[in-house]
């Protein structure tokens, strides 16, 4: 029997689900999404559009009446509501598993409580809290807003005293906490999933590389020891089988200079650093994730070529419409998101480089600064 498939967010993570579920029409029939963006790129992969914020509630109300399963692609959805209408639809990761991780102190405190290794950290009330939690950690120290943060756009770095009132007043009034910061020598990240019976995969370790606070690159597989991955895996595992949540989680951890595994935090939802696997694995991670909320048998993870997936972001001295990307490289797989306008360091679309014939990580890279040099955002 098939199942008309929900979506909240039809940006490209959005687009992606859709396209996956496009392939698995003996199990989703329909797919509709929720996004304020007029023709969205969901939408422009043949997804019906409800045309509303993601926190809407009778667009959300709305959806539930026409879904049988919902499931998002961005944390920021109100949990409240979307617990309201489970009875009427099937809601994957679960609202309860939301709430936890959308929350960026609950969401430490839980994985704290459950013995999974987090950086210390605590709840910030007003600007008195930052200054005993700065005697406690030392400098530098993160501030961070709770909720709707992404790509480093919800932190502020403290390095000295005359930075706090700084830091406290950039988040006029929202909910904080203050985190100790980890000198890391590596962002890696685990891509785990679990279904809707208990059954739980994780793709190899990846590793990450940030620019402006924003993912640019990831390198599958991570250039780690053997010991690192298992480690790493381990811990994605112990997180997964305490959080419950069926779909796909994206694991982002630190590597410290003790080579200690450490996690910064958890997207409940496909993740950029998981887009490798449409080209590198058995299984990519919007099928896994679909295979997940809908209760089938989880796909392979193995890796079956090294792979890099580079971000194609806007240029920062440009804003307005600009001429489609092309790269000409071979083994090399571009993915545009539909985005008409391009804005400084928006998320325009990526490409995966894969190795063949037995290629290196090292000679990737190395195909990679060409390829980087095709990519020019230029206006109309």
């Amino acid at each position: 029997m098939t199942k008309i498939l929900g979506i909240i967010g039809g940006g490209q993570l959005g687009m992606m689900i859709t396209e996956a579920a496009k392939k698995m029409p003996e199990h989703i029939s329909k797919i509709i999404v929720i996004d304020p963006t007029i023709n969205c790129p969901a939408a422009q992969m043949g997804a019906e559009q409800i045309v509303a914020d993601y926190k809407d509630k009778d667009a959300i109300i709305d959806l539930a009446n026409k879904s049988d399963i919902i499931t998002y692609e961005i944390e920021s959805g109100d949990s409240q509501i979307l617990k309201s209408v489970e009875k009427n639809a099937e809601i994957n990761p679960s609202p309860e598993t939301l709430r936890i991780i959308q929350d960026k102190f609950l969401q430490k405190s839980f994985l704290q409580d459950n013995g999974i290794p987090v950086s210390d950290f605590i709840q910030i009330e007003n600007i008195s809290d930052i200054h005993e939690g700065i005697k406690q950690f030392g400098y530098p120290v993160l501030l961070k807003a709770r909720r709707d943060a992404y790509d480093g756009r919800g932190n502020f770095k403290i390095n000295s005293e005359n930075e706090i009132q700084k830091a406290f007043d950039y988040f006029k009034g929202q909910k904080l906490l203050l985190e100790k910061f980890i000198p890391f020598k590596m962002e890696v990240s685990v891509i785990a999933s679990r279904n809707t019976k208990g059954q739980i995969k994780t793709y190899p370790l990846v590793e990450n590389i940030h620019e402006d606070n924003i993912l640019r690159e990831t390198i599958a597989p991570a250039r780690v020891s053997d010991e690192i991955i298992q480690k790493a895996e381990s811990i994605a595992n112990t997180t997964m089988t305490v959080l419950k949540g069926a779909g796909v989680f994206g694991i982002e951890m630190f590597l410290t200079p003790e080579n200690e595994i450490i996690i910064n935090e958890i997207a409940p939802r496909v993740h950029n650093s998981g887009h490798h696997t449409l080209q590198s694995s058995e299984t990519s991670q919007f099928e896994q994730h679909l295979r997940a909320i809908l209760g089938l048998e989880l796909g392979g993870t193995k890796l079956l070529h090294p792979t890099i997936m580079y971000n194609i972001l806007g240029s920062k001295s440009f804003e307005g419409k600009y001429i489609p990307v092309t790269i000409t490289q071979s083994n090399t797989y571009l993915k545009m998101y539909g985005k008409v306008i391009s804005k400084p360091l928006r998320k325009l679309g990526h490409f995966n480089l894969v190795g063949v014939n037995g290629e290196s990580i090292d000679q990737l890279l190395q195909k990679l600064e060409s390829v980087k040099e095709e990519i020019i955002i230029n206006p109309i």
